[in-house]
């Protein structure tokens, strides 16, 4: 008897999973079984979730927040991860809970301007705000009242950083030319640096000994805080710096410009190579407004915001665009990651927040 290969090699094949999501043909019988939106697991009628499988603890792969009254400037994740601070334009500090229904329980009133950014502290005691009313104001993040304002500015008030070795210490950039250290528990700044353009962008280094700010100038500087003096400046971009946020590890700082790109830094003291990458995608346009950015808690990838209403976030290594987000329907100011799961935590000048489950 002879037996054709082809038989052959279709008796040796796997018989296919009783579980599997697209059958291979319509049962004869005409039975439209398979067009079920459920799958049911044949052994023990038990029902089978479809699609990808969920990376996070949120109660939907996608959560709406919604709430401000005019456009959001800052978002960010406490050090925990259970709390979201926000600001914009309607001069109020907004705290959400992360996960369940993601509800807004607090709302902080004390600023007479329109809110730049809002930071937590190391231990996520205190929250530090920034806001075009030139002043600076500490939130008791747990008593949802205002510790303290902070007067020293003369300008709009752009930008705040919190060191990452203590929990009292933070940063602030002006349009007024300086940038200036503070100690939440002190009225006055410690230090005052003064630049010869407006500062919209600052960062400090982890053991809190340099600090970096950028502006309108192009040029990202280093500070060193021991000495009051410039220890290194890094060139590269072509038009104003916006956004700034160092590395996990401390080693890397990436920047957002207006010339439509973002570049990675090594801020290592005696680096040979300062610049290393430049990732294109993420826009900005006429608005000009201070679109910030940020690294995942691993450090293998980096989200910004950008003007064509997009998140945009990069695989690091490879300087490949892995998500591109839509659904806003304004500039998104800010992107930031949750510190524990893989989400992603944008805001827009569409009065709106969303928190993306991702699969990276």
């Amino acid at each position: 008897l002879f037996l054709s290969p082809f038989l052959c090699v279709m008796d040796a094949k796997r018989a296919a999973d009783v579980t599997a999501l697209v059958p291979s043909k319509r049962a004869k019988d005409g039975n439209n079984n398979n067009k079920q939106l459920a799958q049911t697991n044949a052994n023990n009628n038990k029902l089978i979730a479809a699609g990808p499988a969920r990376t996070s603890s949120l109660i939907a792969p996608t959560m709406l927040l919604e709430g401000h009254e005019d456009a959001i400037h800052s978002c960010q994740y406490s050090p925990d991860g259970q709390i979201i601070a926000s600001g914009g334009l309607d001069r109020r500090i907004y705290l959400w809970n992360t996960f369940g229904d993601c509800d807004n329980y607090a709302v902080l009133p004390g600023h007479s301007g329109a809110v730049n950014e809002v930071k937590f502290n190391n231990d996520g005691s205190n929250l530090y705000s920034v806001a075009v009313d030139k002043t600076c104001v500490v939130w008791d993040v747990q008593a949802g009242g205002r510790v303290r304002r902070l007067k020293g500015h003369s300008d709009i008030v752009n930008s705040v950083a919190a060191a990452r070795h203590n929990e009292h210490t933070f940063v602030t950039a002006s349009d007024d030319c300086t940038l200036r250290v503070w100690d939440a528990r002190r009225r006055g700044a410690v230090k005052t640096i003064a630049n010869k353009f407006q500062v919209l962008a600052c960062e400090m280094s982890t053991d809190g000994d340099l600090a970096y700010s950028s502006g309108i100038d192009n040029v990202v500087k280093m500070w060193d805080l021991r000495t009051d003096k410039l220890f290194s400046t890094l060139e590269g971009h072509s038009d104003s710096v916006t956004g700034m946020s160092l590395s996990p590890n401390g080693k890397h700082l990436i920047t957002n410009s207006m010339d439509n790109s973002v570049n990675m830094w090594d801020v290592q003291p005696y680096a040979t190579q300062r610049l290393l990458k430049t990732f294109k995608g993420a826009m900005h346009n006429f608005e000009q407004n201070l679109i910030k950015l940020a690294w995942t808690p691993d450090g293998k990838h980096i989200g910004c915001g950008s003007a064509d209403r997009n998140v945009y976030v990069w695989e690091v290594f490879s300087q490949r665009i892995v998500y591109c987000l839509p659904g806003h329907k304004g500039s998104v100011n800010q992107v930031t990651f949750h510190p524990e799961e893989p989400i992603v935590l944008s805001c827009s000048t569409d009065k709106k927040m969303y928190q993306g489950e991702l699969h990276l």
